[in-house]
């Protein structure tokens, strides 16, 4: 039986195809446009079609039950989210290595690179083109002054889990000092 998903359903199934297990929140918080009802109810109907899984008790979706979360990927899309509404549920997607995830805003790209403290020598790897921007996510915004940034515009991130179901994410110019944006 061939079941024809209404385009939040597709835009879901889409996103943790590719991303892997996202936690629940953040799928929520992609289909920012609904209420968070509505969400709810389109996860919950792609799991009646067995679609997706709970993962984790529930914390997590994915599209099997035995796939393990990628915490880069979950810190990105944390990122991710801070600019969602201004980019196409289309227009974000898995990133060639060391980013995470590239998204379109405004006809510019982004990149989002997680970066663990010891790796601070992948920012070599970086290949900037024209129109593209970085977005550098630190464990801690010191660590940024320790980068050999590439030669196009860098914005550091922190992710803060300070115990929150959605962590606090703050962004740093690369140019000031490493003041809180």
């Amino acid at each position: 039986m061939n079941i024809a998903l209404l385009q939040d359903e597709q835009y879901v199934v889409r996103w943790l195809t590719q991303y892997g297990a996202l936690t629940r929140t953040q799928v929520v918080r992609l289909l920012f446009n609904k209420p968070p009802k509505t969400a709810e109810k389109i996860i919950n109907n792609l799991k009646r079609q067995l679609m997706i899984q709970d993962i984790s008790g529930g914390y997590y979706l994915g599209m099997d039950p035995i796939v393990k979360p990628d915490q880069r990927i979950i810190s990105a899309i944390w990122v991710l989210l801070r600019f969602i509404e201004q980019v196409e549920p289309m227009a974000h997607y898995p990133a060639s290595y060391p980013s995470q995830i590239f998204f379109l805003k405004q006809n510019i790209g982004y990149e989002i690179v997680v970066l663990y403290d010891g790796e601070q020598h992948l920012t070599r790897l970086l290949q900037p083109e024209e129109d593209l921007k970085y977005i550098i996510v630190v464990p801690h915004i010191a660590m940024a002054s320790e980068l050999k940034l590439p030669k196009a515009p860098c914005l550091f991130a922190t992710v803060d889990y300070a115990g929150n179901e959605e962590p606090g994410v703050s962004f740093y110019s690369g140019d000031d000092g490493g003041n809180e944006k």
